[in-house]
């Protein structure tokens, strides 16, 4: 208790990350005021009605940060630029010049790799906001607008998203934490009192069982997140004594930990933003007037989380995007070379090459345990749902796993940033 009084006092005391802390609380108060605005021209029951009706769009609020729950002018949250985000590093795969890019050319490369990923996200969202637009004008939410109205509506809500991708990499840089994990976490808990009255208003003796099953869901999924997320894999590691002068360094024995988990959060927001894809192109082909349009909509809006392929296709892409995320953010040659600059080396293997393939062979096995994990506790929300019925269940877990990842994130990089200070 007294070490956290220390670290809590070392927080209000140290300017510079007193300031990082009030500019992430800043630009989340700039983004919940944004999400408040709403476009124009929009009837506000039948949205409320539509979105509580519609699966789809209660995932797609979540990315959104709630904007959607208001047609906001920043109803397409960050979801274009996690979408571009996806393409480009599927992209480093196939284009041996992005990889170079991306892998090769240092910090130079990484930022224009990444101002390719927000070009893309200005036709992706003028393509989503188009879509959207389109889908509520047909259901009647939106009325009233011109050609000029309608080509208003899509410039704000292209220019809604861009600017809160801005917001997003400026949490990044200057504040603590991944910026577009922490708006997605700031409007699933701007969602709680909602849910919170609504809760109070209904609550029966006969929805007991229902709010047990909440619970146990609810613990299980935080539970499964903790785990997965504290877990490390130890690799010995000794320095080699050297002599500078009259004094003998090194010769000390440590660890590097290796997570079991390394993608975090990351992987779950990237297969749900590919599954989003199938229903939002059938609800927009759902008003075709040709046969073989309207027959495609059917089957791709009846890719719901209802299904079983759905949940099957949901942990297949967890686990791959685990893989895959772990592949492109953890370099065991880079590792290998830096340990041996240094005059460090594992026990019992040989410096360079064989280090490398040594940690990616430990990388590669204890990823398979993370993966098969998040994929299970990813899915976990849906089998409930499928054997209890109750349909709040999945987006509940969704928004759990979500919300507890991103506070473990953000608590380990608060400890970093106060071990350093304090050394």
């Amino acid at each position: 208790m007294q070490n956290f009084w220390t670290k809590f006092k070392l927080v209000l005391t140290d300017k510079s990350l007193r300031n990082k802390i009030l500019f992430v609380l800043g630009a989340i108060i700039v983004f919940r005021l944004l999400a408040g605005i709403p476009i124009p021209g929009i009837d506000t029951a039948k949205l409320a009605s539509f979105l509580n009706n519609n699966q789809f769009f209660g995932v797609l609020n979540i990315f959104s940060g709630g904007g959607l729950s208001r047609l906001s002018i920043i109803m397409l949250g960050v979801g274009p630029y996690i979408t571009g985000s996806i393409i480009m590093q599927l992209l480093t795969i196939m284009v041996p010049k992005l990889k170079a890019l991306y892998h090769e050319e240092g910090e130079a490369g990484r930022k224009k790799f990444a101002q390719y990923s927000r070009l893309l996200t200005i036709p992706l969202a003028a393509i989503q906001a188009y879509s959207l637009i389109f889908l509520f004008e047909r259901q009647g939410i939106i009325t009233d607008l011109s050609l000029f109205g309608h080509i208003t509506s899509i410039a704000i809500a292209i220019g809604g998203s861009m600017f809160l991708m801005w917001i997003g990499e400026l949490i990044s840089e200057f504040g603590i934490g991944n910026g577009v994990s922490i708006i997605i976490f700031a409007g699933i808990v701007a969602s709680v009192p909602t849910h919170v009255s609504e809760f109070l208003f209904t609550f029966t003796k006969s929805s007991i069982p229902l709010y047990i099953v909440f619970l146990v869901v609810g613990l299980l999924v935080i539970a499964g997140v903790i785990l997965i997320s504290e877990a490390e894999r130890p690799i010995p590691v000794t320095y080699a004594k050297q002599t500078r002068g009259m004094k003998v360094y090194g010769g000390t024995s440590t660890y590097l930990p290796l997570r079991v988990n390394q993608a975090g959060v990351i992987p779950i927001i990237f297969a749900l933003s590919i599954l989003l894809f199938p229903q939002m192109i059938g609800n927009f082909l759902a008003g075709a007037n040709n046969t073989i349009l309207h027959k495609i909509s059917i089957v791709l809006s009846s890719f719901t989380q209802d299904s079983w392929l759905y949940v099957a296709l949901y942990f297949v892409l967890v686990f791959m995007f685990t893989y895959f995320y772990t592949a492109v953010t953890f370099d065991p040659k880079a590792l290998s070379e830096n340990l041996q600059k240094n005059g460090a080396f594992v026990p019992g293997i040989r410096p360079g090459e064989a280090t490398a393939e040594y940690v990616s062979k430990i990388t590669s096995r204890i990823t398979l345990v993370g993966a098969l994990s998040l994929g299970l506790i990813a899915v976990l929300p849906l089998l409930m749902r499928s054997l209890t019925g109750i349909t709040a269940i999945a987006l509940g877990g969704t928004s759990l796993l979500i919300v507890v990842s991103v506070v473990l994130d953000l608590v380990k990089k608060m400890q970093a940033q106060i071990s350093m200070r304090e050394y």
